[in-house]
């Protein structure tokens, strides 16, 4: 298989993992807290990443660790618990839309925050993409009156900790490569993951029924397939692609969740279909602009 077969083998695959990665954890939350979900899935991931990329930890300086440390708090710990909240209050097809608001929150941020150029252009992307946002939650809200959608600040909330980690990245971090900061991330994360798990009262009141046990099964995917192997991949996708083709994922996860969410019986209407349409033509000028 040549390199343009792999690079378009390894965006589907992704696209696939990604976007279901949203039901997944609806399905883990019907065993398990929202905070046992984060925590769970960052000791899972922690595990497996050291498995296959403890060497990798010796390229990290000491100089790097500071942003290892921050990158691992915004990327990975707080975006891991307010994902699992929102979509205990929304569906899971609400939260991988608006999940593609990373893409505007990371220019926004990095132009504000961190000093990196910003084109006219990319602010009418991010416009109409904040315009695609209100329109979904405002008709969710409407159609779903049985659900919260307060918690689609959440979701808005981790976008923002998103940003922050590939700016921080970018700029900070550049000399290391992906495997060492991702697993540099998941090291420091085990001893606040079980401290949380310990907390949450896990280790106390945990039973395994068939509830809990698929909710573990569910977790586990998550974790190993959609976080640690997905990373790889994607590296690897970048290495053999362009930037631009690599950002491509971010329109076909949402797609992906989309259709989960209508099989698993979530309700969306056509409105809010071309409201994430919209979000998605936002994401596709900023990039286009970039």
């Amino acid at each position: 298989m040549n390199s343009q077969q792999q690079k378009w083998l390894y965006l589907i695959v992704l696209s696939l993992v990604w976007g279901s990665s949203f039901i997944l954890m609806k399905k883990a939350l019907i065993g398990l807290t929202p905070i046992q979900v984060g925590a769970l899935r960052m000791l899972i991931t922690a595990v497996f990443l050291l498995l296959i990329g403890f060497n990798s930890l010796k390229r990290i300086e000491k100089r790097h660790w500071k942003y290892v440390a921050y990158t691992a708090a915004l990327g990975t710990f707080f975006p891991a618990f307010l994902f699992a909240f929102a979509i205990s209050g929304i569906d899971s097809s609400i939260s991988a839309i608006l999940n593609s608001l990373t893409p505007f929150n990371t220019f926004i941020f990095g132009a504000l925050v961190f000093g990196f150029a910003f084109k006219k252009k990319q602010l009418w992307g991010i416009l109409i993409g904040l315009v695609g946002t209100l329109i979904l939650i405002l008709k969710g809200a409407e159609l779903n009156p049985n659900q919260n959608y307060w918690y689609a600040v959440l979701v808005l909330i981790a976008s923002i900790g998103y940003a922050f980690n590939v700016n921080m990245i970018k700029k900070y971090l550049s000399d290391l490569d992906a495997l060492a900061i991702t697993t540099g991330n998941f090291l420091l994360l085990i001893i606040p993951a079980l401290l949380v798990l310990a907390f949450s009262g896990f280790f106390s009141t945990f039973q395994i029924t068939s509830e809990t046990t698929t909710a573990l099964g569910y977790i586990t995917v998550l974790s190993v397939v959609g976080t640690g192997i997905a990373k790889v991949l994607f590296n690897k996708m970048v290495h053999i692609s362009s930037p631009v083709f690599a950002a491509s994922v971010t329109y076909l996860i949402p797609i992906v969740a989309v259709m989960w969410g209508i099989v698993d019986g979530e309700r969306l209407s056509l409105v809010q279909l071309l409201a994430g349409g919209l979000i998605l033509f936002g994401v596709w000028l900023v990039n286009k602009a970039k």
